[in-house]
């Protein structure tokens, strides 16, 4: 397993498992608008087939965002994850930033506990923020 920058033809790959793991969805214009206005993309590989991908950008002037990081669910457990946000942490703290923020659902416990590993902290419940009427919990990590 190895991480590499997205190229383009990663695309539907990439919108594959996105569809896949959440409930709301981006569609493949924001992926492709994203790419092209210079978000950070990175993607897993495994024997050729990416098997997740991370999203993250600088949101303020000290402050980076993971947009969104999803693995196949065939891939979960292997560390394709970890090896994701590890570099994108990596890649942001080149940026010489304060911190970096993130949203996740608040009832993906599994997904709060990858990101207490990395000691991300909780921020603040945002009510009703997904589509569904979930809340978001805003996590950050000071790097």
């Amino acid at each position: 397993m190895r991480v590499r920058e997205f190229v383009p033809n990663d695309l539907r790959r990439v919108h594959f498992i996105h569809e896949t793991s959440f409930d709301q969805s981006y569609g493949l214009a924001i992926f492709r608008k994203l790419y092209d206005i210079g978000a950070g993309f990175l993607v897993a590989e495994d024997n050729g087939l990416v098997v997740g991908y991370i999203l993250f950008w600088i949101k303020e002037e000290n402050v980076g965002h993971i947009i969104s990081i999803a693995v196949d669910e065939k891939y979960r457990c292997l560390k394709a994850g970890t090896m994701l946000l590890s570099r994108a942490i990596s890649t942001l703290k080149i940026c010489k930033l304060s911190k970096i923020t993130l949203e996740v659902n608040e009832n993906n416990k599994i997904a709060i506990n990858f990101y207490k590993k990395f000691n991300f902290q909780v921020d603040r419940l945002v009510p009703k923020y997904y589509d569904n009427g979930d809340g978001a919990i805003v996590m950050y990590l000071d790097i």
